[in-house]
């Protein structure tokens, strides 16, 4: 027979922090009580007591000044504050998962949003989650919560905070999640199953599904327990939950192939050990020593160290990593990444396997402080280096500007541009770079000192004579471009098409007469321009905007005729009349004398450059594309139409 015993059997982390800090405590002989059992075990418990360290019920019977440990799952604000008017000593023991949970749902009605605890409505963490809420609503499944939504539709657009008991199962709160964005309208989500228990629950099924038979050890009171072991019997045929050595009967396993062994969160490692014990003797083969997992189960890290984890959770604050020790590992989101644009749900998955640096291990909190940011500073350096022995481009983002230049963070080392090397006109403002990716190269780098210096321009310089060189050698008239207007002159416009700029002459902006580019363009606008010529020698080439495929002549004559009204716009005034734009492209002349119905000395007595007013077409000269134009023909009134006298009956 073969017996296999689960890595993550026993004390989850936060249990085993109670546990310690009660123990510590006891040895140290002071006055001390526990608040409620501190974890689901009466063999802990027991054991405790038998060091002097008693449990009470209530804060009641808390002795006045006494030192009093809050257990594992916590409990609501009000104990905390009955346990000062009694000037109680806390001392905390509370699970950091949990006391997480507090400060999520706490955090939710300070901004007005209602926490929706999923889990067991009587468990003592759950009770403890919703005493740190005024309207908390607590909801065991799926079920529950689609029952309360149905009592009252109106709660489907409440703005809702979703937190989930560390211990429930992942089924419950994917369904729950699934639901809720369905039918909810402003719901939040935060995934506060512990890691360790996740990672117990996967590895107990695997288990299983791999067994004949099951032993799982643990409290039969705990609710982590239980679950376990209704997992387990999804998978398994046979399960046997105990809570001790003495519970086993070895004759129900003869026969057997293979058997797992998992324990609950609250399970000691000398139960398991009798256990496993127990059913070694009846021997079995045994795939791993207990003290090898003993061994592994308390292994331990130290800062400064770098490390190799699996992520179990992701809140908005923080990345949780298990990391395969007693203690769970927590990347800040400021210590992931340097990009303060950096969407951390974008950059890592539940699952996803990280390396990271040790910050800290915390005996007292039971947790390590990771960075990632700090591990990718290490490599970053070592390619900083590199690319400035051979050169090569690197990309970043300016994070700051300053009298000499700008700072671009490259891979998180900052690496300092003068103001000569950013590619700017000397009097730009250097802050237009801010937020901006740029690559560069380096020029300089002294680690022992911190000090990097690179150039964007060399690479801006490089990259735009290697796009000049293809321009030149691809260039032929007729063909299109994709370009930017870098500059604007009173004869036309500049444009850069990909490493060479162009000149638009003004006549070629646009078929509308204009007096200057600016009425056109802007510098900066994207435009659609075609080669009219290209110099090779001389390095010069004529652009153009307007598309003469659209012929403007055409187009007017194809819509107007001698006698028709036309609304026009006046142009441009001389002394002898008015041009006056009839289609883009197509001006007509006014001439003094058809002004007005009257004698006029100027033709701004009665018309003024941008107005826009109706002419008859007079003239047209198909040889030489020019239109005559009449306002005096609309305001004569011929004889036929002047009103006849009136008549009246005589």
């Amino acid at each position: 027979m073969k017996l296999t015993l689960a890595r993550s059997a026993g004390f989850c982390y936060g249990v085993r922090r109670a546990v310690e800090l009660a123990d510590e405590t006891a040895r140290s002989g002071r006055p001390c009580v526990i608040l409620g059992s501190i974890v689901h075990n009466m063999d802990v418990v027991e054991h405790l007591a038998r060091q002097g360290l008693r449990s009470v019920d209530s804060v009641d019977q808390v002795p006045h000044g006494s030192a009093v440990i809050i257990r594992s799952h916590g409990e609501p604000r009000r104990v905390y504050e009955q346990l000062r008017e009694r000037d109680a000593q806390i001392l905390e023991a509370t699970c950091p998962s949990v006391k997480r949970i507090h400060e999520l749902v706490v955090r939710a009605e300070e901004e007005g949003r209602c926490p929706v605890i999923i889990g067991t409505p009587d468990h003592p963490e759950v009770l403890a989650i919703a005493g740190w809420c005024r309207d908390g609503v607590v909801l065991e499944d799926a079920r529950a919560l689609a029952a309360w939504i149905e009592e009252d539709p109106t709660r489907r657009d409440l703005p809702l905070s979703f937190v989930s008991q560390t211990t429930s199962t992942r089924k419950i709160w994917d369904d729950c999640v699934e639901f809720a964005k369905k039918v909810c309208t402003n719901a939040k989500f935060f995934d506060t199953i512990c890691g360790a228990t996740s990672k117990r629950q996967e590895e107990a099924q695997q288990l299983a599904a791999q067994s004949d038979a099951m032993v799982v050890i643990g409290d039969r009171k705990s609710s982590n327990t239980k679950r376990l072991a209704e997992l387990c019997r999804q998978l398994c045929p046979m399960v046997r939950l105990i809570e001790r050595a003495d519970d086993l009967d070895l004759s129900e396993f003869q026969g057997l192939s293979n058997v797992g062994i998992t324990a609950g969160a609250s399970t000691p490692e000398w139960i398991i050990k009798e256990v496993y014990d127990k059913m070694s003797e009846e021997i079995m083969e045994i795939e791993k020593s207990f003290a090898e997992l003993l061994e592994e189960s308390i292994k331990t890290v130290n800062t400064g160290d770098k490390v190799t984890g699996i992520v179990v959770a992701i809140t908005p604050t923080e990345i949780q990593v298990d990391l395969g020790i007693k203690y769970p590992g927590y990347i800040h989101v400021d210590e992931f990444s340097d990009d303060p644009n950096a969407k951390i749900e974008e950059l890592v998955k539940v699952g996803d396997e990280i390396e990271s640096y040790v910050m800290l291990v915390s005996d007292r909190d039971c947790l390590v402080k990771l960075s990632k940011k700090r591990l990718d500073m290490v490599k970053s350096w070592d390619v900083v280096e590199a690319a400035c022995e051979d050169g090569s481009v690197v990309e970043g983002v300016v994070t700051e500007d300053n009298k000499g230049g700008v700072v671009v963070s490259v891979k998180g080392v900052r690496v300092f541009v003068p103001a000569s090397q950013t590619g700017l006109p000397r009097e730009a403002e250097m802050a237009q770079l801010i937020k901006q990716n740029v690559r560069l190269i380096i020029t300089e780098v002294n680690r022992a000192r911190r000090r990097v210096v690179g150039s964007i321009s060399k690479v801006t310089r490089a990259e735009r004579a290697a796009a000049a060189e293809k321009v030149w050698a691809e260039i032929e008239d007729g063909k299109r471009y994709s370009g930017v207007v870098k500059s604007l002159t009173s004869y036309g416009a500049f444009v850069d098409i990909g490493g060479v700029d162009g000149m638009v002459h003004i006549s070629e902006l646009s078929w509308s007469r204009i007096k200057h580019p600016s009425e056109a363009v802007s510098v900066g606008d994207a435009v659609e321009v075609y080669v009219i010529s290209a110099d090779k020698e001389k390095k010069k080439i004529s652009l153009g905007v307007k598309d003469h495929a659209e012929d403007p002549w055409a187009k007017f004559t194809s819509t107007y005729e001698v006698g028709s009204v036309a609304e026009v716009k006046v142009v441009k005034l001389m002394t002898f009349g008015a041009f006056a734009e009839i289609v883009p492209g197509v001006d007509g002349l006014i001439h003094i004398s058809q002004i007005a119905d009257r004698r006029i000395e100027k033709p701004g007595d009665v018309l003024s450059e941008g107005q826009t007013v109706e002419a008859k077409i007079t003239d047209i000269d198909m040889e030489n594309k020019k239109v005559s134009l009449s306002i005096r023909a609309l305001l004569e009134v011929a004889p036929a139409e002047e009103a006849a006298p009136e008549q009246t009956e005589g």
